[in-house]
């Protein structure tokens, strides 16, 4: 990936160094410390690059500043009048309407109420790994699987077509992917939630998006359009971003031996729920897909932000913030990291992040007490690791045990 563009911009994300490959780019915190934002080419865009903790806070609360940057964002798939509405690209109430419409399916009893079903699920697929013999490959194997089956399951989504959403999603998510190939995967998509919808009209099922269509769509409050385009979000931020934490807390555990051992060793769930909140906060693979736009004049870090500039949150360099946290290039279980913004910030923070927590806590001490004296297959150096995609991780990352 180019760090600079030809409009002499550097180019956002910037590259994690290979030697360094967990840590955010060295160049983001030179933009902490400089007067202001840093201005930055992303997505094609000349835009500003918010990237200290509590510039990021304001900006995600200043009602001044929209969501509504799906311009930013949108590959031009799903555009024009009559295009569906994505929560995560409105304001409120708007947006505070649709969001509601979802909540209950990820409240914290609902996701406990499914921590058996995805204990079960993690040593099925260690079991499977185990099976297949060695090496194996956590990300194919483990991190992909798990995320992709719960969301399944919660949304209504047939599980054997996993490997359909997966490779549209990463050509969706790969940076690299010409505008017209992500176009026609977006349709594509698109077109396969819209089918899913019209089928739980006939067949409803215990699951969200039969209770979307219920509840919502059946009533007129929803149209078909919508429910279908907010499918899509859920499945693809449902399996994308907690596989590919899995994998990459997984990677720096394995690098951080005393580390693993808290995870494989602790019976306390405390202890191993505050460890996967460092490791949000240390890793922050959501680097950079949060975008907003100004509605007006705003000052932000000491930066005049005009009516209609964007901006993006450098979630990862907030994260590392000094002013956030000491010592933050550290990997330490023990701090109290809750305050992160892996999550965002604010009214549009993820809406799945107590169902990934859960994920997190039980696939990672599942796998490091289940395979104690698990070790990565080749150096950390020859690990490919995901530069090229919105979400960033490891593309796959080879284990011994």
């Amino acid at each position: 990936m180019n760090t600079t563009t030809d409009t002499g911009l550097p180019a956002f994300p910037g590259e994690r160094s290979a030697r360094c490959p967990f840590n955010p780019p060295a160049e983001y915190a030179q933009w902490r410390e400089e007067d202001g934002l840093r201005r930055a080419n992303w997505n094609g865009h000349t835009v500003w690059v918010v990237s200290r903790y509590e510039d990021i806070k304001t900006a995600m609360t200043d009602p001044r500043i929209s969501a509504e940057a799906l311009a930013l964002q949108s590959n031009g798939a799903h555009e024009g009048p009559n295009a569906p509405d994505i929560f995560p690209r409105m304001d409120d109430p708007e947006h505070a309407r649709l969001r509601r419409m979802l909540t209950k399916d990820f409240t914290v009893k609902r996701v406990n109420a499914l921590r058996p079903d995805i204990e079960a699920m993690a040593n099925e697929f260690i079991d499977k790994m185990i099976d297949k013999g060695q090496p194996g490959d956590i990300v194919a194997d483990y991190a992909l699987p798990i995320p992709s089956l719960v969301i399944s399951l919660l949304l209504g989504v047939p599980y054997s077509d996993h490997d359909f959403f997966q490779t549209i999603t990463a050509t969706v998510m790969n940076m690299n992917t010409p505008r017209e190939e992500k176009q026609q995967a977006s349709r594509q998509f698109f077109g396969y939630m819209m089918e899913l919808v019209a089928r739980k009209e006939k067949e409803p099922g215990d699951d969200l998006i039969s209770r979307i269509v219920r509840e919502h769509v059946q009533t007129g409050e929803l149209r078909r359009e919508s429910a279908a385009m907010n499918g899509v979000i859920l499945l693809n931020a449902g399996h994308e971003t907690t596989a590919n934490m899995i994998a990459l807390g997984t990677a720096a555990l394995l690098e951080h031996p005393d580390k693993a051992a808290v995870f494989r060793d602790s019976d306390d769930p405390g202890v191993i729920a505050n460890g996967v909140e460092e490791l949000l906060r240390y890793l922050t693979i959501v680097h950079s897909l949060v975008a907003r736009v100004a509605k007006e004049d705003v000052e932000i870090g000491g930066q005049l932000v005009k009516a209609g500039e964007g901006l993006v949150m450098n979630l990862p360099a907030a994260n590392w913030d000094p002013a956030f946290t000491d010592g933050p290039e550290t990997l330490d279980l023990e701090r109290p990291a809750r305050g992160h913004v892996a999550f965002g910030y604010g009214v549009h923070q993820c809406l799945g992040q107590t169902l990934a927590r859960a994920e997190l806590q039980i696939a990672l001490s599942t796998l490091l007490r289940r395979l104690p004296d698990l070790r990565l297959a080749a150096p950390i150096e020859d690990i490919r690791f995901r530069n090229d995609m919105s979400i960033y991780g490891v593309h796959a990352l080879p284990v011994h045990w």
